[in-house]
């Protein structure tokens, strides 16, 4: 196990009720067979993330019983419908006091971004100070790697839908961008349309 394994966690926001979806919930979706939150988390898992939490929100409790989701920390949102901001905020919540230096940030509905982009993603951390983000034709994406020195100023500035854009904007600067179009598609699975992506 690498430095970077153990001292990144990966977070995965999976609590979105998905509004646009028909009300169903990310997580719960159909992908090979599998939830999509669990697909989700086998892909931190293969990019080397051992320490995995997954916030979870719209039917929460579904979700615990039909993912099968191991050794996860499962974080409960009740404000999850406030939008991905608290979600956030929860995740980093749970990290705090753990020995997670960093936290490395993916989203339940971007399964077109697999382990390949979340290792280049997890190689450039070098300590709590870094920021890292996978970058698609040079536009930052995710997954994004949020240093621990990082986690109180984003929580502050985390509402919304926003999540960490507000904390990014501000310190762009300090990003290190990795650039991963070669090997994933940042795709969201937002609207019924978006369904296709799915197999």
């Amino acid at each position: 196990m690498t430095e970077n394994e153990q001292q990144v966690a990966g977070l995965l926001l999976a609590a979105g009720g998905g509004r646009r979806l028909g009300g169903r919930p990310k997580a719960l979706l159909e992908h090979r067979g599998h939830p999509l939150v669990e697909h989700a988390v086998g892909v931190l898992r293969a990019a080397g993330c051992t320490r995995v939490h997954v916030v979870l929100g719209a039917a929460a409790a579904v979700v615990r019983e039909r993912a099968e989701l191991g050794d996860c920390v499962l974080v409960e949102n009740p404000r999850w419908a406030d939008g991905m901001g608290s979600s956030l905020r929860a995740g980093l919540d749970s990290l705090t006091g753990t020995t997670a230096r960093a936290a490395l940030v993916s989203l339940v509905d971007q399964p077109g971004i697999g382990a390949a982009a979340v290792r280049r993603v997890l190689a450039g951390y070098e300590d709590e100070t870094s920021l890292v983000s996978a970058a698609y034709d040079g536009v930052r994406g995710h997954p994004v790697l949020l240093g621990a020195a990082h986690w109180a100023g984003i929580t502050a500035t985390a509402t919304g839908d926003r999540g960490a854009r507000a904390y990014l904007k501000e310190h762009e600067d300090a990003i290190t961008l990795v650039e991963c179009a070669d090997v994933a598609e940042p795709y969201d699975i937002d609207t019924m349309a978006d369904l296709k992506h799915l197999e």
